[in-house]
């Protein structure tokens, strides 16, 4: 069987990682736009500390943590091992005792489920310190130590480098759907004609271009986020835990003396690539207020990254009705590093027409679309 994969981003690489360790013939067409949210994005592994309250969102979300430990495995078994991961526990900080009491009870709730949430307990602000030095002197925590981090960029590359010595190609071009009496038949790029019995879009943000020459427009639209990086010369950041403040922004640290903060959320941005001096600010001021230490670190660069947004928080996820051998998976917005490897194992499960365990209803991906 050989299948398409359009789209190299994070939830692509994991769809054509799983077809090409199944044994199938997998093609990955991507244009390499900048921007991908996959490159710019802190993959953080921690949906047990969230707010999020929509249990189809949690039920991917929870997958998709469930999975990186047999996907590191198998990634280690072909040969890729430089993967940004790490599973470094995660800190939910606040200064306000009641507020840590409701996350912990609803952490210890999941715990009770889900061993992979690891051991919980509550932290001093002194304690907090101890794990991550430059957070202010009035935040206690919440500590979870089944969370993890992720390099986006590494880990999709190492899936690609995973596919391509199972057999897949990658090939760089803009791919158009070929259609014959309501049957994908293959894809146009740069001029040839590659045939496929099946044709997986995850083309993210850019999703939407590739269907509407068949009279459908996925409800997806791109989200900018500005993230900045900055260094710490002279300080192993390598095991200090990911912090979560009580809002939508984050400090994720890796290997080389690096501290993540983001990320802006700009919806109706478009495909705006600045760095704007609002965007930064934002983000500094968000980091610095909860880890004030930071403040003699390096800016070391600001990158830009387009989430692709879906009309609520559920990504898109199926087939489409009218056009057999089609599967959709995109919409992640700013879970794509938590569930866009398992949500690549379940889009390459359609396409190959295997069974699901789960009800993928919720994520169908026309649910809001509009007909062109």
């Amino acid at each position: 069987m050989k299948i398409v994969v359009i789209g190299a981003g994070i939830v692509g690489a994991s769809t054509a990682y799983y077809l090409a360790r199944s044994g199938m013939e997998v093609v990955i067409v991507d244009k390499l736009h900048e921007g991908q949210a996959t490159s710019a994005g802190a993959g953080i592994v921690c949906p047990w500390i969230t707010r999020v309250e929509d249990e189809d969102w949690f039920t991917l979300a929870k997958g998709g943590a469930c999975y990186y430990p047999s996907l590191i495995e198998q990634l280690g078994q072909d040969g890729e091992s430089n993967l940004g991961y790490g599973l470094v526990g995660a800190l939910a900080v606040s200064s306000d005792e009641e507020e840590l009491n409701t996350i912990e009870q609803k952490v210890r709730e999941r715990q009770a489920e889900i061993p992979n949430v690891g051991v919980v307990s509550r932290l001093s602000p002194e304690e907090a310190r101890q794990l991550f030095p430059p957070l202010r002197k009035d935040l206690a925590a919440v500590h979870v130590t089944g969370a993890a981090r992720v390099d986006g960029k590494l880990l999709r590359d190492a899936m690609i480098n995973g596919a391509k010595k199972h057999g897949a190609l990658l090939i760089s071009g803009i791919a158009n759907l070929d259609e014959v009496e309501g049957k994908v038949t293959g894809v146009q790029v740069n001029g040839d004609f590659i045939s496929a019995d099946s044709v997986v879009i995850t083309a993210g943000a850019w999703a939407s271009e590739i269907l509407e020459p068949y009279g459908f427009r996925i409800p997806v639209e791109p989200q900018k986020g500005q993230i900045a990086h900055l260094k710490l010369p002279g300080k192993d950041t390598s095991n200090w835990p990911v912090v979560l403040p009580q809002s939508s922004h984050y400090l994720v640290c890796f290997d080389d003396s690096r501290v993540v903060v983001g990320a802006t959320r700009e919806t109706g941005s478009g495909f705006d690539y600045r760095v704007t001096a609002a965007g930064v600010k934002e983000v500094m001021e968000e980091a610095l207020f909860v880890a004030p230490g930071l403040s003699d670190s390096t800016l070391h660069e600001v990158r830009i990254g387009f989430r692709p947004a879906g009309p609520d928080i559920l990504p898109l996820l199926g087939t489409v009705p009218t056009l057999e051998g089609v599967v959709i998976a995109t919409g992640l917005g700013a879970s794509g590093l938590t569930m866009g490897p398992y949500v690549g194992t379940l889009a390459a499960k359609l396409a190959l027409q295997e069974e699901l365990n789960l009800d993928i209803t919720p994520y169908y991906p026309f649910r809001n679309a509009l007909k062109v």
